[in-house]
Protein backbone atom coordinates (compact mmCIF):
# COMPACT_ATOMS: atom_id res chain seq x y z
CA UNK A 1 0.00 0.00 0.00
CA UNK A 2 1.44 3.14 -0.88
CA UNK A 3 0.20 5.83 1.57
CA UNK A 4 0.01 9.19 2.29
CA UNK A 5 -1.08 10.54 5.62
CA UNK A 6 -2.44 14.10 6.41
CA UNK A 7 -2.73 14.88 9.88
CA UNK A 8 -3.29 17.54 13.12
CA UNK A 9 -0.94 15.51 14.96
CA UNK A 10 -2.64 15.23 17.89
CA UNK A 11 -2.38 12.00 20.78
CA UNK A 12 -4.80 9.78 18.55
CA UNK A 13 -3.25 11.31 15.42
CA UNK A 14 0.61 9.95 16.46
CA UNK A 15 -1.16 6.53 17.42
CA UNK A 16 -2.81 5.93 14.18
CA UNK A 17 0.91 7.32 12.39
CA UNK A 18 2.34 4.78 14.91
CA UNK A 19 0.50 1.74 13.26
CA UNK A 20 1.31 2.76 9.89
CA UNK A 21 5.22 2.78 9.87
CA UNK A 22 4.99 -0.67 11.72
CA UNK A 23 3.38 -1.86 9.06
CA UNK A 24 5.81 -3.97 6.82
CA UNK A 25 3.59 -3.67 3.80
CA UNK A 26 2.84 -0.17 3.88
CA UNK A 27 5.15 2.61 2.02
CA UNK A 28 4.61 5.73 3.75
CA UNK A 29 5.42 8.46 1.03
CA UNK A 30 4.28 11.49 2.54
CA UNK A 31 2.88 13.37 5.86
CA UNK A 32 1.01 16.42 5.19
CA UNK A 33 0.05 18.96 8.02
CA UNK A 34 -2.41 21.27 9.28
CA UNK A 35 -4.09 22.94 12.34
CA UNK A 36 -6.50 21.15 13.72
CA UNK A 37 -6.21 19.56 17.51
CA UNK A 38 -3.59 22.30 18.05
CA UNK A 39 -1.75 25.01 15.51
CA UNK A 40 0.28 23.43 12.96
CA UNK A 41 2.90 25.62 14.79
CA UNK A 42 2.38 22.66 17.01
CA UNK A 43 1.67 20.04 14.76
CA UNK A 44 5.04 19.80 12.58
CA UNK A 45 7.46 19.10 15.30
CA UNK A 46 4.77 16.19 16.13
CA UNK A 47 4.93 14.55 13.35
CA UNK A 48 8.91 15.02 13.56
CA UNK A 49 9.17 13.66 16.76
CA UNK A 50 7.28 10.67 16.16
CA UNK A 51 9.52 10.16 12.94
CA UNK A 52 12.36 10.55 15.38
CA UNK A 53 11.28 7.93 17.89
CA UNK A 54 10.10 5.06 15.53
CA UNK A 55 14.02 6.14 13.45
CA UNK A 56 11.36 6.40 10.22
CA UNK A 57 12.38 8.58 7.52
CA UNK A 58 9.27 10.27 5.71
CA UNK A 59 9.05 13.98 3.56
CA UNK A 60 6.80 16.03 5.88
CA UNK A 61 4.69 18.69 4.01
CA UNK A 62 3.26 21.75 5.85
CA UNK A 63 -0.19 22.28 5.18
CA UNK A 64 -2.91 25.01 5.89
CA UNK A 65 -2.53 26.86 9.20
CA UNK A 66 -6.24 27.70 9.26
CA UNK A 67 -9.49 26.30 8.50
CA UNK A 68 -10.74 27.92 5.16
CA UNK A 69 -13.52 30.38 6.64
CA UNK A 70 -14.44 30.40 10.78
CA UNK A 71 -12.40 30.90 13.64
CA UNK A 72 -10.36 27.95 14.63
CA UNK A 73 -10.55 26.23 18.10
CA UNK A 74 -8.12 24.13 19.40
CA UNK A 75 -8.58 20.77 20.93
CA UNK A 76 -5.60 21.18 23.64
CA UNK A 77 -8.19 20.11 26.63
CA UNK A 78 -7.54 16.43 25.27
CA UNK A 79 -4.75 16.60 23.39
CA UNK A 80 -2.46 18.44 25.64
CA UNK A 81 -0.94 21.63 24.68
CA UNK A 82 1.48 20.65 22.67
CA UNK A 83 -0.96 17.98 20.75
CA UNK A 84 1.05 15.02 22.62
CA UNK A 85 -0.15 14.98 25.50
CA UNK A 86 2.55 17.17 26.99
CA UNK A 87 5.44 15.13 26.40
CA UNK A 88 8.53 15.80 28.15
CA UNK A 89 11.10 13.59 26.43
CA UNK A 90 11.57 14.62 22.87
CA UNK A 91 14.61 13.86 21.13
CA UNK A 92 16.76 16.68 19.44
CA UNK A 93 14.93 16.93 16.22
CA UNK A 94 17.08 15.84 13.32
CA UNK A 95 14.43 15.58 10.55
CA UNK A 96 13.01 18.92 9.05
CA UNK A 97 10.04 19.97 7.04
CA UNK A 98 9.89 19.53 2.97
CA UNK A 99 10.18 23.01 1.26
CA UNK A 100 7.10 22.26 -0.82
CA UNK A 101 3.56 23.12 0.76
CA UNK A 102 1.63 20.44 1.47
CA UNK A 103 -1.11 20.92 -0.99
CA UNK A 104 1.17 21.41 -4.04
CA UNK A 105 2.68 18.05 -3.04
CA UNK A 106 -0.48 16.21 -2.85
CA UNK A 107 -1.52 17.26 -5.88
CA UNK A 108 1.95 16.20 -7.07
CA UNK A 109 2.14 12.71 -5.98
CA UNK A 110 -1.50 11.96 -7.11
CA UNK A 111 0.33 12.40 -10.66
CA UNK A 112 3.28 10.35 -9.86
CA UNK A 113 0.82 7.20 -8.75
CA UNK A 114 -1.79 8.11 -10.69
CA UNK A 115 -4.39 5.14 -9.22
CA UNK A 116 -2.10 4.00 -6.76
CA UNK A 117 -2.38 6.12 -3.34
CA UNK A 118 -4.32 5.24 -0.72
CA UNK A 119 -5.37 9.23 1.72
CA UNK A 120 -6.20 8.67 4.96
CA UNK A 121 -7.18 12.07 6.84
CA UNK A 122 -6.95 12.37 10.70
CA UNK A 123 -7.92 15.74 10.83
CA UNK A 124 -10.16 18.69 9.37
CA UNK A 125 -10.56 18.47 5.56
CA UNK A 126 -8.60 21.87 4.71
CA UNK A 127 -5.80 20.69 2.89
CA UNK A 128 -7.69 17.99 1.11
CA UNK A 129 -10.80 20.74 -0.23
CA UNK A 130 -8.04 22.67 -1.05
CA UNK A 131 -6.32 20.37 -3.68
CA UNK A 132 -9.73 19.57 -4.77
CA UNK A 133 -10.48 22.88 -5.60
CA UNK A 134 -6.64 23.29 -6.97
CA UNK A 135 -7.32 20.57 -9.57
CA UNK A 136 -10.44 19.07 -9.67
CA UNK A 137 -9.19 15.94 -11.36
CA UNK A 138 -6.96 15.17 -7.71
CA UNK A 139 -10.09 12.58 -6.05
CA UNK A 140 -9.64 10.79 -9.25
CA UNK A 141 -6.63 10.24 -9.22
CA UNK A 142 -6.83 8.52 -5.62
CA UNK A 143 -7.15 4.99 -5.10
CA UNK A 144 -9.04 5.24 -1.92
CA UNK A 145 -9.73 8.50 0.63
CA UNK A 146 -10.39 7.57 4.26
CA UNK A 147 -11.53 10.13 6.73
CA UNK A 148 -11.99 10.55 10.17
CA UNK A 149 -14.76 12.78 11.31
CA UNK A 150 -18.56 13.30 11.35
CA UNK A 151 -21.51 11.57 12.97
CA UNK A 152 -24.20 8.89 12.01
CA UNK A 153 -26.82 9.81 14.33
CA UNK A 154 -25.78 13.38 16.00
CA UNK A 155 -23.93 12.47 18.63
CA UNK A 156 -21.05 15.14 17.96
CA UNK A 157 -18.40 16.43 20.51
CA UNK A 158 -18.02 20.34 19.96
CA UNK A 159 -20.38 22.98 20.79
CA UNK A 160 -22.49 22.29 17.79
CA UNK A 161 -23.70 19.16 19.69
CA UNK A 162 -24.28 17.36 16.11
CA UNK A 163 -20.80 17.93 14.95
CA UNK A 164 -17.73 15.60 15.72
CA UNK A 165 -14.70 17.80 16.25
CA UNK A 166 -12.96 17.28 12.85
CA UNK A 167 -16.04 18.32 10.44
CA UNK A 168 -16.91 21.48 12.85
CA UNK A 169 -13.51 22.41 12.55
CA UNK A 170 -13.39 23.57 8.76
CA UNK A 171 -17.37 22.52 7.84
CA UNK A 172 -16.49 24.28 4.16
CA UNK A 173 -13.07 21.73 3.54
CA UNK A 174 -15.43 18.88 4.44
CA UNK A 175 -18.72 19.63 1.97
CA UNK A 176 -15.99 20.37 -0.62
CA UNK A 177 -14.19 17.25 -0.40
CA UNK A 178 -17.60 14.99 0.64
CA UNK A 179 -18.69 16.59 -2.91
CA UNK A 180 -15.97 16.10 -4.68
CA UNK A 181 -14.83 12.40 -3.46
CA UNK A 182 -17.53 9.79 -5.16
CA UNK A 183 -16.44 7.10 -2.57
CA UNK A 184 -15.01 7.81 0.59
CA UNK A 185 -14.72 5.48 3.81
CA UNK A 186 -15.87 7.17 7.17
CA UNK A 187 -14.70 6.52 11.06
CA UNK A 188 -17.41 8.32 13.01
CA UNK A 189 -17.87 9.42 16.28
CA UNK A 190 -20.56 7.32 17.27
CA UNK A 191 -18.38 4.58 16.18
CA UNK A 192 -15.34 5.57 17.86
CA UNK A 193 -17.92 5.43 21.06
CA UNK A 194 -18.37 1.99 20.39
CA UNK A 195 -14.60 0.37 19.90
CA UNK A 196 -12.53 1.47 22.42
CA UNK A 197 -9.96 -0.83 24.54
CA UNK A 198 -10.83 -1.54 27.71
CA UNK A 199 -9.14 -0.27 30.39
CA UNK A 200 -7.48 -3.79 31.12
CA UNK A 201 -6.36 -3.69 27.71
CA UNK A 202 -4.85 -0.15 28.07
CA UNK A 203 -3.02 -0.81 30.70
CA UNK A 204 -1.73 -3.99 28.95
CA UNK A 205 -0.32 -1.99 25.89
CA UNK A 206 0.95 0.72 28.03
CA UNK A 207 3.28 -1.90 29.98
CA UNK A 208 5.03 -2.63 26.70
CA UNK A 209 8.65 -1.75 27.63
CA UNK A 210 10.14 -0.33 24.78
CA UNK A 211 10.73 2.46 22.43
CA UNK A 212 7.55 2.88 21.20
CA UNK A 213 5.63 1.25 24.30
CA UNK A 214 6.82 4.18 26.81
CA UNK A 215 5.95 6.99 23.47
CA UNK A 216 2.34 5.91 23.71
CA UNK A 217 2.59 5.39 27.59
CA UNK A 218 3.52 8.95 28.34
CA UNK A 219 1.64 10.36 25.03
CA UNK A 220 -1.67 8.83 26.26
CA UNK A 221 -1.80 9.12 30.14
CA UNK A 222 -3.99 12.72 30.18
CA UNK A 223 -6.39 11.77 27.56
CA UNK A 224 -7.26 8.49 29.49
CA UNK A 225 -7.41 10.43 32.72
CA UNK A 226 -9.67 12.69 31.33
CA UNK A 227 -11.64 9.97 29.87
CA UNK A 228 -11.74 8.17 33.32
CA UNK A 229 -11.93 10.47 36.00
CA UNK A 230 -14.23 13.77 33.81
CA UNK A 231 -15.97 11.75 31.45
CA UNK A 232 -16.48 8.25 33.05
CA UNK A 233 -16.04 6.25 29.73
CA UNK A 234 -16.15 2.60 30.32
CA UNK A 235 -13.18 2.44 27.14
CA UNK A 236 -9.80 4.16 26.16
CA UNK A 237 -11.16 5.94 22.82
CA UNK A 238 -8.90 5.35 20.02
CA UNK A 239 -10.66 7.49 16.95
CA UNK A 240 -7.39 8.16 14.38
CA UNK A 241 -6.30 4.74 15.13
CA UNK A 242 -9.68 3.50 14.41
CA UNK A 243 -9.95 4.97 10.97
CA UNK A 244 -5.93 3.60 10.49
CA UNK A 245 -6.64 0.16 11.10
CA UNK A 246 -9.40 -0.20 8.97
CA UNK A 247 -7.28 1.53 5.88
CA UNK A 248 -4.42 -0.98 7.10
CA UNK A 249 -6.24 -3.93 7.30
CA UNK A 250 -9.99 -3.69 5.60
CA UNK A 251 -11.34 -6.98 6.88
CA UNK A 252 -11.33 -5.49 9.87
CA UNK A 253 -14.92 -4.27 9.19
CA UNK A 254 -17.78 -6.09 10.29
CA UNK A 255 -20.90 -4.06 8.88
CA UNK A 256 -20.39 -0.72 6.82
CA UNK A 257 -23.26 0.39 4.24
CA UNK A 258 -22.61 3.53 1.43
CA UNK A 259 -24.80 6.26 1.62
CA UNK A 260 -25.09 9.89 0.25
CA UNK A 261 -23.24 12.37 2.69
CA UNK A 262 -23.03 15.98 3.26
CA UNK A 263 -22.26 18.81 5.17
CA UNK A 264 -24.75 21.51 6.92
CA UNK A 265 -23.46 24.97 6.44
CA UNK A 266 -26.08 27.47 7.94
CA UNK A 267 -27.91 25.81 10.84
CA UNK A 268 -27.51 27.96 13.83
CA UNK A 269 -27.66 24.35 15.87
CA UNK A 270 -26.52 21.97 12.80
CA UNK A 271 -23.59 23.84 11.29
CA UNK A 272 -20.92 20.98 10.52
CA UNK A 273 -23.58 18.58 11.01
CA UNK A 274 -22.67 14.94 8.79
CA UNK A 275 -26.22 14.56 7.19
CA UNK A 276 -26.68 11.20 6.02
CA UNK A 277 -29.26 9.78 3.50
CA UNK A 278 -30.00 6.44 4.69
CA UNK A 279 -33.30 5.98 2.84
CA UNK A 280 -32.29 7.07 -0.27
CA UNK A 281 -34.70 9.85 -0.39
CA UNK A 282 -32.10 12.75 -1.90
CA UNK A 283 -31.65 10.87 -5.54
CA UNK A 284 -27.92 11.67 -4.97
CA UNK A 285 -25.44 9.34 -5.39
CA UNK A 286 -24.41 7.33 -2.19
CA UNK A 287 -20.49 8.68 -1.86
CA UNK A 288 -19.49 7.46 1.25
CA UNK A 289 -18.93 3.89 2.95
CA UNK A 290 -19.60 4.32 6.19
CA UNK A 291 -18.37 2.08 8.82
CA UNK A 292 -20.63 1.12 11.67
CA UNK A 293 -18.90 -2.25 13.34
CA UNK A 294 -15.51 -3.61 13.54
CA UNK A 295 -13.34 -5.91 15.11
CA UNK A 296 -11.42 -4.39 17.96
CA UNK A 297 -9.38 -7.40 18.93
CA UNK A 298 -7.71 -7.14 15.53
CA UNK A 299 -7.14 -3.40 16.23
CA UNK A 300 -5.32 -4.02 19.34
CA UNK A 301 -3.55 -7.07 18.06
CA UNK A 302 -2.10 -4.28 15.52
CA UNK A 303 -1.35 -2.04 18.44
CA UNK A 304 0.79 -4.70 20.57
CA UNK A 305 2.47 -5.26 17.40
CA UNK A 306 3.27 -1.91 16.81
CA UNK A 307 4.51 -0.90 20.24
CA UNK A 308 6.67 -4.18 20.87
CA UNK A 309 8.85 -2.90 17.93
CA UNK A 310 11.69 -0.77 19.39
Amino acid sequence: MKLIIDTDAGVDDAQAIMLALSDPAVDVLAITTLTGNVHIRQVNPNVLTILEIMNRDVPVYAGIDRPLIQPWEDAAEFHGGDGLGNFRDRPPLTRALADEHAVPALLRLSREYDGELTLIALGPLTNIAAAVRLDPGFPGRIKQFVFMGGTIAAQGNTPIVTAEYNIYTDPEAAFITLAAFPDATMLSWETTLAHGFSWGKFNRLCQIETVNGRFFTQISQGTAKRLRDTYFRPAYLLPDPLAMAITLQPDLIQQSGKYFVTIELNGNRTRGQTVIDYSGISGEAPNVNIVQSLDTDGVYDLFTNALSQS
